[in-house]
């Protein structure tokens, strides 16, 4: 079967700005979908529209018309739908309409599967999409780079030059420290080393099966550059890709085991990928990593052999199991030390293990200078050191990224509840302390 997925700029491989986007099929063979998917899509989009022109009806489906010509033509044969108007210049200008028997069979369909939408892609066109934009995707991770990535970060040269190359290797990371050390900002900074862009499915299908794989929360779509007709027929993209940014998908103590497989829904009849087959092509952050309700060890023997292979089993529902490219980078964010999480086999498979530690007194000072910036607030260097000799050491509070955002917000709104000049004052930060840090020791009595 002929699959016109790639595209000649995703040949270049060295075209780094290159839009990967697959090409329209201009056939019912090139799309890789049967007449029969083709059929019961079309009955279920009349079923619920009733009416549309042969031009509607490609553009729901994601599909040019000569593709979606041999089905309408297929049911208008067994009076299931019918022309009831429009221009005298063909099939894109007809306007189609279901009927009474057209409806019926719709009726089946749903009974199996409720999707309507976008024809889906085949899933071996998606593969042959990843495998192509592994081969294309840039990988000139530089440490100047790094650094400008993550230049709104105060983070030291070791950090940095661990994270780097990890990211240049699209290899899984630890990255682990103290509570409040700027992990999961980290983690999300990571995306802005991820150039270029991806081309996500509405839908895949697998053995007739149906997945959902667009996810508007997690995937962040590109307008397309020239949505008019400029584009000669054999030159527009496939309509059943969405152009995105690279996605970052971030996920926390909410993850289960379910999240990773396949979520087939008895009521609609199809499914929805998995928060990895989501994240294809970008990052995906497992925040808190030890404080799911898996336990670490299972979420880890699931992918034990994603994680080296970089390939995916899924299983459908019927038990068909299949391969899907595993192309992504996993951070698994933490403040439990790894030894405690995972025993030596599993650490040997997340290749890079990044140490957050405790900010130095001058970055703590550099990161309130720059959270006072961001807030619009003066800096003052001396009442930063009155609160580090007045407070922090006094009672040995060891110093962690977070502290000073959070401090500067509860000063503000003391100083806003009070009336008072938006400023950074000794009593302010000390009254903003006395709520943000634990204190159970209570004053003695005292007695008249």
């Amino acid at each position: 079967m002929t699959t016109h997925v790639l595209t000649d700029d995703m040949r270049e491989t060295g075209n780094r700005t290159a839009t990967l986007h697959p090409r329209a099929p201009m056939t019912l063979e090139a799309s890789g979908l049967t007449l029969d998917l083709v059929i019961q899509l079309l009955l279920k989009l009349l079923h619920y529209s009733g009416e549309l022109s042969g031009i509607e009806i490609a553009h729901r489906l994601g599909l040019e018309f000569p593709v979606v010509e041999p089905a309408i033509d297929f049911v208008k044969r067994l009076h299931q739908c019918e022309i009831v108007g429009g221009a005298g210049i063909g099939g894109p200008s007809y306007r189609y309409r279901i009927t009474d028997a057209g409806r019926q069979r719709a009726m089946l369909f749903m009974e199996s599967s409720q999707y309507v939408g976008v024809a889906p892609v085949p899933l071996k066109q998606y593969v042959a999409y990843l495998e192509a934009y592994r081969a294309a995707m840039p990988r000139a991770i530089t440490r100047s780079r790094v650094r400008e990535a993550f230049s709104h970060l105060v983070l030291s040269e070791r950090v940095l030059d661990q994270v780097g190359p990890a990211i240049g290797a699209a290899h899984s990371m630890f990255v682990y420290g103290p509570p409040g050390n700027g992990k999961t900002v980290i983690a999300q900074a990571i995306r802005n080393l991820l150039e270029g862009e991806l081309a996500v499915p509405h839908a895949i299908e697998v053995e007739g099966s149906i997945i959902r794989l667009y996810d508007p929360v997690n995937h962040e779509p590109i307008a397309n550059e020239d949505q008019s007709g400029s584009l000669s027929l054999f030159d527009r993209p496939d309509a059943r890709w969405v152009r995105c940014r690279r996605p970052l998908v971030m996920v926390g103590g909410e993850l289960t085991l379910e999240s990773l497989e396949l979520a087939y829904s008895k009521t609609t009849g199809f499914y929805t990928a998995p928060i990895q087959a989501v994240a294809n092509g970008g990052v995906l952050v497992i925040d808190d990593f030890g404080r799911q309700r898996c336990s670490p060890r299972d979420l880890l023997n699931r992918w034990i052999v994603p994680l080296e292979s970089r390939v995916d089993f899924l299983t459908l529902n019927t038990g068909q199991k299949f391969e899907l490219p595993f192309l992504l980078l996993v951070v698994f964010a933490t403040n439990i030390r790894p030894q405690e999480l995972v025993d030596e086999a599993f650490l040997r498979r997340i290749h890079y293990k990044v140490f957050c530690e405790s900010p130095t007194i001058a970055d703590f000072k550099h990161i309130f200078q720059m959270c006072c910036a961001d807030r619009g607030v003066t800096y003052d260097e001396q009442v930063v050191d009155n609160l580090l000799q007045s407070y922090y050491r006094p009672r040995k509070i060891a110093l962690r990224g977070c502290h000073p955002r959070d401090l500067i917000e509860q000063a503000l709104a003391q100083a806003a509840y009070l009336g008072g000049e938006r400023k950074l004052t000794d009593e302010l930060l000390d009254a903003a302390c006395a709520s943000y840090f634990v204190d159970d020791s209570e004053p003695a009595p005292v007695f008249a």
